[in-house]
């Protein structure tokens, strides 16, 4: 719920509402816990339309800090990073499909282990606009535009804080945790829509409940958009469910609202559930998805659908702020603000279920716990002198926050500039360090005649590299279920079944990594030979 902006700061007798004797409404509980710094009013400078428009701000500069990290600084450098799934591959050469045919397909265009098996391309808006951008730019143009996708969603998550009137200090901090949590899936792929598409439609829905316009209902039009980019159109239709069942709650402990707004956000969700019938494929594409998403073989198998492990930084940073999220829950639920309670408490439970959900998580949770946290910091240091530390950090919070309210045309300045730089190496292929692209490259005949057997990601890789090429696996395990998925993994790790399996889809071909339980076996049998092994990525041919 955003608070008032014309609180300004905490008194020194702070206490929390219930202390007061007697409960308060929603709107006086939130200027009674507003943070000391709340979003200053622009200086005269900004308030001419033209200065505004030239002049940077702090949310520029953050903007391109982004850019910065995914471009030059990130784990990769160059945007490498994105291309670490090459999920993206089979993405491109569905687009250029699309694009060439006209229509979407309906029968899949890239197996030879399910030749015109059904198939639904749910991302086939996402497909052309990669399509497009790799037609005119090459793999440069499908990783800038993912990258600056990446960086206005980003930038959002602190305008949300900032138009709170969230600490600055606080709000970059809480913003930097997120961002690091959720960068596990900063890759070049259709979800990078559904993460911006997440931020502003929770945006629209915080600025809704502060106050009522008739802004909210292109919730339907942007629904209809996003389901046809990515899958991940059920997050707005599930917030809002969320919304509406918490207000509801909200008016049943008399929290300040009303049985129409809880209405209101009914009848939201219900209107973007039918918006969400607008694709190609109509009811059969929420049935896909449901099959999907209740797949145990998917959630056994696939990485992402699993539960996440607290083994590296970026889980770690989730795990912090996931318990911090908890925290604030608890004081919301004793404010009875109901609806950020659900939503917390909820996007917290589906990332622990599924690792997937953790940017999803970050982006709805993230601003109210900057909002909580800032209140515990604003009581703090309610005491604290101006000319101390804790002081000037303050003043230096409340000064600067007037320049993350707006944004200047240098991003976009910036965004056509980078096409024509020059300092950066932009990727022409995918990561050598995880694709095995020059063994691909120097048997590319010799692979599009063959039946091959390779790794899920490197048959993506195949199908970009090798457009026509048909294989026996790629990323679409949805598409390929669990009969051929088991398959796969038997293979792989040289199940007994290993000979008859390879029979079975008369492979004469295998691109392996060496490390692979297959990899030895098959350098032990005499009706194969090995074309190329370096080590870590082997090439064999049945002879």
């Amino acid at each position: 719920m955003t608070p008032s902006k014309e609180s300004s700061s905490t008194p020194a007798s702070w206490q929390p509402p219930e202390a007061a004797g007697t409960p308060l409404e929603a709107p006086q509980v939130l200027a009674t816990l507003a943070p000391a710094t709340p979003t200053a009013r622009p200086p005269a400078l900004f308030e001419n339309r033209w200065a505004r428009l030239l002049i940077p701000s702090f949310a520029d500069f953050f903007f391109l800090a982004m850019l910065a990290w995914l471009f030059v600084g990130g784990p990769a450098g160059n945007g490498g990073s994105l291309l670490a799934d090459a999920d993206v591959g089979w993405h491109i050469r569905t687009g250029e499909w699309i694009l060439d045919h006209k229509t979407v397909p309906y029968q899949d265009l890239f197996s030879f282990s399910k030749p015109g098996a059904p198939w639904y391309a749910w991302e086939w808006l996402a497909d052309v606009v990669d399509g497009l951008l790799f037609r005119w730019a090459g793999l440069k143009g499908v990783v800038l535009a993912s990258g600056l996708l990446l960086g206005v969603f980003a930038t959002t998550l602190v305008r949300r804080m900032n138009s709170r009137g969230v600490h600055v200090l606080v709000g970059l901090m809480v913003a930097l945790l997120g961002i690091g949590s959720a960068s596990i899936h900063f890759l070049a792929r259709p979800h990078v829509f559904t993460l911006l598409l997440v931020s502003v439609s929770v945006w629209m829905i915080e600025s809704d409940r502060e106050r009522p316009t008739w802004r909210i209902w292109l919730l339907l039009p942007l629904t209809v958009v996003w389901t046809n980019l990515h899958g991940g159109f059920l997050a707005v239709i599930a917030i809002l469910g969320l919304t509406a069942v918490g207000t509801a709650l909200e008016v049943w402990l008399g929290n300040g609202r009303t049985w129409r707004d809880a209405l209101r956000y009914f009848q939201l969700a219900a209107g973007c559930a039918l918006a969400s019938l607008v694709n190609p494929y109509g009811w059969n594409l929420h049935l896909h998805v449901a099959e999907y998403l209740r797949s145990d073989w998917i959630r056994n198998a696939v990485q992402e659908f699993q539960s996440p492990v607290f083994r590296n930084q970026n889980m770690l940073q989730f795990e912090a702020l996931m318990l911090t999220g908890l925290l604030v829950a608890a004081s919301l639920i004793r404010r009875r603000q109901i609806v950020e309670t659900l939503w917390i408490v909820f996007w917290a439970h589906m990332a622990l279920a599924s690792v997937r959900h953790v940017p999803i998580f970050v982006t709805v949770a993230a601003p109210i716990i900057a909002w909580e946290v800032g209140c515990w910091w604003t009581k703090w240091t309610a005491k604290s002198k101006k000319s101390s530390i804790i002081g000037i950090l303050n003043q230096l919070a409340a000064d600067s926050a007037a320049g993350f309210s707006r944004t200047s045309l240098l991003p976009w300045v910036v965004a056509a500039g980078l096409m024509g730089v020059g300092g950066i190496k932009w990727p022409q292929d995918f990561p050598s360090a995880v694709f095995p692209t020059k063994i691909v490259h120097d048997n590319l005949e010799l692979i599009f005649s063959s039946r091959v057997f390779t790794t899920d990601q490197w048959g993506d890789y195949l199908i970009f590299t090798n457009p026509g090429q048909k294989v026996f696996m790629d990323g679409r395990s949805d598409f390929f279920g669990e009969e051929i998925g088991k398959d796969y993994l038997r293979i792989t790790s040289g199940d007994w079944r290993w000979r008859e399996l390879i029979a079975k889809y008369d492979f004469n071909l295998v691109l392996i990594s060496t490390s692979d339980a297959i990899a030895q076996l098959l350098k032990q049998e005499p009706s194969w030979r090995v074309v190329v092994d370096d080590g870590k990525q082997i090439l064999l041919v049945r002879r």
